[in-house]
């Protein structure tokens, strides 16, 4: 075998990221659809647009695709938004988007309606080359996890317990096996914890 199909072969697929701020009882919204008690301060968001430039593609859902279309366009022109919130608009709005959907009849700001064969579309996705994608909203990462195509959980653990609320995990029909490849505190209590697949995942 020559040397240029053994890198080619041993070349590490590009990644699905799965990240979201969760409660330390693991909800991701209050018992009420609450998501305030997840508002980052500075830190946490110069943190998450670092995270952000790092990703090539966004996957969403229906629900999360159009909250995100609703504010971030603009965002970047209003004279009083905050510096980072500027900042992540560009972001945003520079990163092609992948809205996996079968209601919506179009989507803009850079994306691509898909409406079928999720698994078909990730695994194209991962062979071509590129950085990692990440995914967003909770109906469609529950989807990727009972698919398999998540690569990397990123848990924001917040200190707080709601007591009841929207889980981050749906239940499944099959364990996950992760290893914790890194853990970051930050000064407001938050807590990164980084869970790789192991094995497989399954």
């Amino acid at each position: 075998m020559a040397m240029t199909d053994q890198i080619k072969n041993t070349k590490t697929q590009r990644k699905v990221i799965y990240s979201f701020s969760v409660s330390l009882d693991g909800y991701m919204e209050g018992p009420n659809g609450e998501i305030d008690w997840s508002f980052p301060d500075d830190e946490l968001h110069k943190h998450f647009n670092d995270q952000e430039r790092e990703i090539d593609i966004f996957l969403y859902g229906r629900r999360l695709y159009e909250i995100m279309a609703d504010y971030w366009p603009t965002a970047d022109t209003n004279p009083s938004a905050p510096k980072l919130e500027i900042e992540y608009a560009r972001i945003w709005k520079n990163k092609p988007k992948i809205v996996f959907s079968k209601t919506l009849e179009q989507v803009g700001w850079n994306s691509k309606l898909v409406r079928d064969n999720i698994a078909e579309e990730i695994k194209k996705l991962k062979e071509q080359p590129g950085k990692d994608m990440s995914v967003g909203g909770a109906d469609i990462a529950s989807i990727f996890m009972k698919l398999g195509l998540i690569d990397e959980f990123r848990l924001y653990v917040h200190p707080i317990v709601l007591g009841a609320g929207k889980p981050m995990f749906p239940t499944l029909a099959h364990k996950i096996n992760l290893r914790l490849v890194e853990t970051k505190a930050f000064s407001s209590g938050v807590v990164l914890l980084r869970y790789q697949c192991a094995d497989g995942g399954q």
